[in-house]
């Protein structure tokens, strides 16, 4: 059965943020609230639980995972960064942004996209994700969590039960969140580049790509 945790949204309590880290460590799939769009996230390390998460968004081991941190210390020991990337990244986290970055070898193999190495890497303002991750002690794998042949993510906490359940170990409940997913800069060209927009302004300070990439 699928709990619901109910939190506070900007003051998480505790006794239900470790609950969800047990939950996690156990080896549970969890669709949490963050600065951008719901998500589901498991434990990096669990390899049954990425399977789960990837089965309920029917996506390949092509479809890029993002490692959500807690913060640029922990980035960079998953992904490889220069002086300027780190610079540019410091300016940018936390909020609603993924960059795309080279991985590490901390990370997983099957966790790298598979011709290019990467991995999505971000860093969420959102006191309940922040809350989270602090209490896990240890990076998460999150996908944003737009159904199968769907364009928006969900939002809505009683949807996600009604559409999930059985399907997902918890959902953490702190209100209505936004439809929109975060911003993606890929940071492994010459350049950033936005290859999506998404929740996070960019303000002209980035080029766009000339298409969007899932």
């Amino acid at each position: 059965m699928t709990q619901r945790l109910t939190v506070h949204p900007t003051h998480p309590q505790l006794r239900l943020l470790r609950q969800a880290v047990q939950l996690l460590r156990d080896g549970g799939v969890l669709a949490l609230p963050t600065d951008a769009c719901y998500v589901l996230a498991c434990h990096l390390d669990d390899k049954d639980a990425v399977s789960r998460l990837r089965a309920v968004r029917q996506i390949d081991d092509k479809h890029l995972l993002t490692l959500m941190c807690r913060d640029l210390s922990e980035v960079s020991s998953y992904a490889q960064l220069d002086n300027s990337q780190y610079r540019f990244l410091r300016d940018w986290t936390p909020g609603p942004y993924t960059f795309v970055l080279p991985a590490t070898r901390e990370v997983p193999r099957r966790l790298w996209h598979p011709s290019r190495k990467t991995i999505g890497l971000r860093v969420p303002s959102s006191p309940v994700a922040a809350g989270l991750l602090a209490e896990h002690e240890a990076p998460l794998i999150t996908t944003s969590l737009v159904m199968p042949g769907e364009q928006m993510p969900l939002h809505d906490a009683d949807e996600i039960l009604e559409r999930l359940a059985k399907r997902i170990d918890a959902v953490i409940d702190a209100g209505g969140q936004g439809f929109d997913p975060t911003t993606v800069v890929d940071m492994t060209g010459d350049n950033p580049l936005v290859i999506r927009v998404g929740r996070g302004p960019i303000e002209g300070r980035v080029q766009i790509a000339d298409s969007d990439d899932d």
